[in-house]
């Protein structure tokens, strides 16, 4: 079997160029569709925020088929820029390993994935370069450009962390930095959409006690995220089988300090010896107990959001409940249904979905304390200006 060097950067050229035509359709629908250049920067984020969601699923549909390694260099397949050039590459590693990670089906999602990651850091390539013409030019209504410079630095990091993903053989502590990579680049691009304080944009005024207890959630809800990437780049899914018990048990026999070994290969241990059993156990069950931390604190969150004047707190907390709703359905589903695609990418998609809603309530209420008053918990929030009460 032919083998491929892990860096090998002669389609890099092609492949820039494919993703720059990928980009044009979403760039000419912006400019079709909006007038005024803050309007269409502002538009080109939000889009630029939604095909970056989608980019998230479908990366985790990528590691969830075992196609990581489809094509086992960077960042083409075999020297190639699709697998139609790498064929005989790919047909010879799969006649070896015929359930291996290298099937003409994989590599096809492997660098599908790539294809839109390329298209997306065009995008977001775009936005600094417009940013910093509109910041120069004086536009009204545009935000400070280093928001699109620190997404476009940030985009790519993720890139080397996916370059990284291949050459180090899904190390799992690089695969689950990468996932968070992908989670930090959606908090980024809604940070900076939700920046701009477009019409449909209000501000969120919330008492200084409510607004740290977000920034508490969204702390937990990034370790849980963090242990959940663990989980699934481990394949530490299935080492319990039941719930709410784990092997029949609640308290299972486990190895917490192999299964949280960070710098280790995938399925071994530091030292190199096979990953025993207990480890993955370890790993599951630490990433159970924290859901029920997340729950709880998502639960008293939304109660605490319930009790705001604001109607719009009210539906930001149930926007909460419901984002933990999906998350316990899901992550269930994972164990008792013995991990089915479509439940562990919507537990994916569910995370993508908590790291916005968190991201815009963040944004929201710094934006309220900047327009209002201080204010204490229970008292009268009719005093920030713009904001409507009922």
């Amino acid at each position: 079997m032919d083998t491929a060097m892990p860096i090998n950067l002669s389609p890099l050229l092609r492949l820039a160029l494919l993703g720059a035509a990928l980009a044009l359709a979403p760039l000419a629908w912006v400019a079709l569709r909006h007038r005024g250049a803050a309007t269409r920067l502002r538009g080109l984020t939000a889009l630029t925020l939604f095909l970056c969601f989608d980019l998230v699923l479908f990366g985790a549909f990528t590691r969830l088929t075992d196609s990581g390694l489809g094509c086992p260099d960077w960042p083409g397949c075999y020297g190639n820029t699709s697998p139609w050039g790498a064929q005989h590459h790919i047909a010879a590693a799969q006649a070896l390993l015929p359930d291996g990670p290298v099937t003409h089906a994989k590599a096809w999602i492997e660098m599908l994935h790539r294809y839109l990651a390329t298209a997306v850091g065009v995008l977001i390539t775009v936005l600094a370069v417009m940013s910093w013409r509109l910041h120069r030019r004086g536009t009204p209504g545009v935000i400070s450009p280093w928001w699109a410079s620190a997404t476009l630095l940030w985009v790519c990091l993720q890139g080397a962390f996916g370059a990284l993903t291949v050459t180090m053989k899904l190390y799992p502590a690089i695969v689950t930095a990468h996932l968070l990579g992908g989670l930090g680049l959606l908090a980024l691009l809604t940070a900076q959409s939700q920046a701009f304080q477009g019409p449909d944009s209000r501000p969120l005024a919330l008492s200084p006690g409510r607004r740290r207890g977000l920034w508490v959630l969204a702390a937990l809800v990034l370790v849980q995220i963090a242990l959940g990437g663990w989980v699934s780049t481990n394949y530490a899914v299935l080492a319990c089988s039941d719930f709410p018990t784990c092997q029949g048990r609640w308290w299972p026999e486990m190895d917490f300090h192999h299964g949280f070994t960070v710098q280790r290969a995938l399925g071994a241990t530091g030292q190199g010896d096979f990953l025993p059993f207990a480890a993955l156990t370890a790993i599951h069950l630490t990433h159970r107990l924290m859901a029920l931390v997340v729950l709880v604190a998502l639960a008293l969150a939304a109660w605490r959001l319930w009790r705001e004047p604001d109607l719009q707190a009210r539906r930001w907390a149930c926007a909460l409940l419901a984002a933990g709703a999906w998350q316990l359905a899901s992550g269930v589903s994972n164990v008792v249904l013995d991990w089915p695609l479509m439940a562990a990418v919507a537990h994916t998609g569910g995370a993508a979905a908590l790291t916005v809603i968190l991201s815009l309530m963040l944004m929201r209420a710094h934006q309220g304390a900047r327009l209002s008053v201080p204010v204490r918990s229970g008292a009268r929030a009719d005093l920030v200006p713009g904001v409507t009460y009922r």
